[in-house]
C-alpha cells in the first residue's frame, strides 16, 4: 500500500514530473525536468518513492509510476496537480461576484448607496481570495515543470 507522508518538496516535483511525463525516466532525465542538482539527488528521491510504494523500476533500469495516489493539500485535473488552496481562491471569487451583484442591484435598481457593511464583507473577502491564490500559486509553482524542459529526446 502506497503512503504519501514523504511526499513533499522535491519528492513531490519527481512525482509529479513522472506522472506528467507519463513514460519510463531516469534519474538523468528527472534532473532536467524536476531541475534538480545532481543524478545522485534524483536517484535518492526516486528510491523514496519506491520504497513508498508509489514507482517501480523496469528491466532497463527506468522508474516507472504504479499507482497515482492523493496528495495531502492537493487534487488532480488530469496529469496536473492542483493546490486546494487553488479552489478556494476560485470559491471567494465567486462569493466576491454576487456581493458585486448585490452591490450594483441596490445602486442601479434601488438607486440607494451600498450599505457600509457591504464594503467591509467585500474587501474581506476580497483579500482572502488574494491569500488563497497566492499561497496557492506558490504551492503551484513549486511542483511545475519549466515548458522549455518538458520534452525529453529520446534516442533508442
Amino acid at each position: 500500500m502506497a503512503t504519501t507522508e514523504s511526499l513533499e518538496g522535491n519528492t513531490l516535483n519527481i512525482y509529479s514530473c513522472m506522472i506528467r511525463a507519463d513514460k519510463p525516466l531516469g534519474p538523468r532525465e528527472l534532473v532536467r525536468l524536476a531541475d534538480l542538482s545532481s543524478p545522485s539527488v534524483a536517484h535518492w528521491h526516486l528510491q523514496k518513492l519506491e520504497s513508498a510504494g508509489l514507482i517501480c523500476k523496469n528491466s532497463y533500469g527506468e522508474y516507472i509510476v504504479k499507482e497515482k495516489v492523493g496528495i495531502s493539500g492537493y487534487f488532480w485535473v488530469g496529469k496536473i496537480l492542483v493546490p486546494r488552496l487553488i479552489f478556494y481562491a476560485f470559491f471567494f471569487a465567486g462569493i466576491l461576484l454576487m456581493e458585486i451583484g448585490v452591490m450594483f442591484v441596490t445602486v442601479f435598481q434601488f438607486n440607494q448607496l451600498p450599505n457600509v457593511y457591504l464594503i467591509y464583507l467585500m474587501a474581506t473577502t476580497l483579500i482572502a481570495m488574494g491569500l488563497f491564490l497566492s499561497e496557492g500559486m506558490w504551492l503551484r509553482n513549486k511542483t511545475k515543470v519549466d515548458p522549455k524542459k518538458k520534452k525529453i529526446s529520446r534516442s533508442i
